[in-house]
């Protein structure tokens, strides 16, 4: 029956949310519709006949794009009460707040986290609390019901099914991570540095814009010179919620190695400090010392510096617990003699059709550079070998990213929309997309065994299906992947 619970109750609460697994939103507004009750009220305080009906709210169905509407539907359509924006948790008698958030299913018919879980409002027109337990955060996540539904993007929203409901608090070897990214994004608040947030910055939990209007919602800052700064949640990353899924959901085994081995070993120090800690005691050691050390073969293949790095973490394959949680990509850079890096940092390679499509928001790069963190280790060569320079975190800059590669995306992007032309000398064919020259930050550049082409003028070279992906005039090139300027890499380094 609708409403049939206690809101008095945590269990209560929890063994009605789990009647909506199998179901599809459909499913409930039809229970709605057929109901004589529209609101809850708790049967062991209230006389229902008493309550006076309320306004009508908002409908919760036909905004498409709104993610946050599939969550004010099972607030109203099935727990019965009215969505607010109150700072307090949903069911706040027990503490227990209501997240919904999708899935997507995989080739092989696992499921994925598919977003960010946004949690609460930050706000920009007061003072931040310091005390996290104080906070309106801590209200939030504190004791999560979690109901997890299944996105396809080939049916309606209404018809989505609900594959999961479970009950998540953050465990306390993750809570003193979390505190510590709360402080970092509360300290760039207060130092008036809130248009500069990025998800990069943190390790679990992120300053995520609210959507596509995010440039819409600027809104000027409490502190410093008051520059308006884009509207954000905090979040819990994507990355987080797919080993939240896994691990606590699902309570599959993820067969990862921890770096923190117990929660105390962060007494007193940020994960990102207790981190490089761990490889810097081994600064000035060679690779070929830190081979013999860690009993690994010395090859230099490309993979062994970064072998090295995750031995010098104590994990003995290349699977970090926190660093799958984080989204880190360790990356191992090699400083040569004259002080220059040999090699550009690669990405996957991209669709020229899909890339004309994308908004920068909602763009592959954007994404990658706004949620992701590297854990740089860097080399310098010293003849026969290269010797351990030091570690550093790093994210891209809030102005790098979205100033210089956006500039560079951009241009690339028109040139691709508006066709891009070829010269033919004998075999070489040249064109006219940006170069490396072009942009401090990124450039692209082939990607794949050979080139290919297949040209209006009737010249075909190469294998089309396997190394060449299709321009918007029909015309097909070699496919192409963004990389980073080896010279930008190097002006990042705090150790050179």
């Amino acid at each position: 029956m609708l409403f049939d619970y206690d809101d008095r109750n945590e269990d209560s609460i929890f063994n009605y949310a789990e009647k909506l697994i199998n179901r599809t939103f459909r499913d409930i507004l039809s229970e709605y519709e057929k109901s004589s009750k529209k609101r809850y009220t708790n049967p062991y305080e209230y006389n229902y006949d008493n309550i006076s009906i309320e306004e009508e709210e908002p409908d919760y169905i036909t905004n498409q794009k709104s993610k946050g509407e599939l969550g004010n539907f099972l607030e109203k359509y099935y727990f019965g009460y009215k969505p607010n924006s109150n700072q307090d948790a949903d069911f706040s008698k027990v503490g227990m707040e209501l997240k919904q958030t999708c899935l997507n299913k995989k080739k092989n018919g696992e499921y994925s986290a598919g977003e960010r879980l946004s949690i609460t409002n930050i706000s920009y027109n007061e003072p931040v609390e310091h005390d996290f337990y104080k906070s309106h955060l801590w209200k939030k996540i504190e004791r999560i019901l979690l109901v997890h539904y299944l996105r396809d993007k080939s049916k309606e929203r209404l018809d989505y099914p609900i594959i999961y409901v479970s009950r998540f608090s953050p465990p306390k070897e993750d809570l003193k991570i979390i505190i510590d990214d709360y402080n970092k994004i509360n300290n760039k608040i207060e130092a008036g540095l809130a248009h500069e947030l990025s998800e990069g910055d943190t390790i679990y939990l992120g300053a995520c814009t609210k959507g596509a209007t995010a440039l819409k919602s600027l809104q000027p800052q409490y502190y410093g010179e008051h520059i308006p700064a884009k509207k954000r949640n905090f979040c819990f990353k994507r990355n987080y919620m797919d080993y939240i899924l896994h691990e606590y959901v699902e309570k599959k085994k993820v067969p990862y190695e921890p770096i923190i081995k117990n929660a105390a070993e962060l007494d007193g120090i940020t994960f990102e400090t207790y981190v490089t800690n761990l490889i810097n005691q081994y600064i000035g050691k060679t690779d070929k010392e830190l081979c013999h050390k860690f009993n690994r073969e010395y090859n230099n293949n490309k993979a062994q510096w970064v072998d090295l790095a995750y031995k010098m973490l104590g994990i003995k394959g290349n699977h970090a617990k926190e660093f799958i949680k984080a989204n880190i990509v360790v990356k191992s850079i090699r400083i040569e003699q004259n002080g220059s890096i040999r090699e550009n940092m690669s990405f996957p390679p991209f669709l020229f059709k899909d890339l004309v499509k994308e908004e920068w928001e909602n763009s592959t790069i954007f994404n990658y550079f706004e949620e992701t963190k590297f854990l740089f280790v860097i080399f310098k060569n010293v003849g026969d070998c290269y010797e351990l320079l030091g570690s550093q975190l790093w994210n891209m800059p809030y102005n790098d990213l979205n100033t210089i590669v956006y500039n560079g995306w951009k241009n690339i992007q028109d040139c691709i929309k508006n066709d891009v032309k070829f010269v033919q000398y004998g075999k070489i064919i040249k064109n006219n997309l940006p170069k490396k020259s072009d942009n401090p930050i990124i450039h692209i550049r082939p990607h794949a065994k050979k080139s290919a082409y297949k040209l209006k003028s009737g010249y075909i070279v190469g294998n089309i299906e396997r190394d060449a992906n299709e321009l918007p005039n029909g015309e097909y090139m070699t496919t192409q992947s963004f990389w980073i300027n080896n010279t930008y890499i190097l002006s990042q380094l705090k150790v050179k």
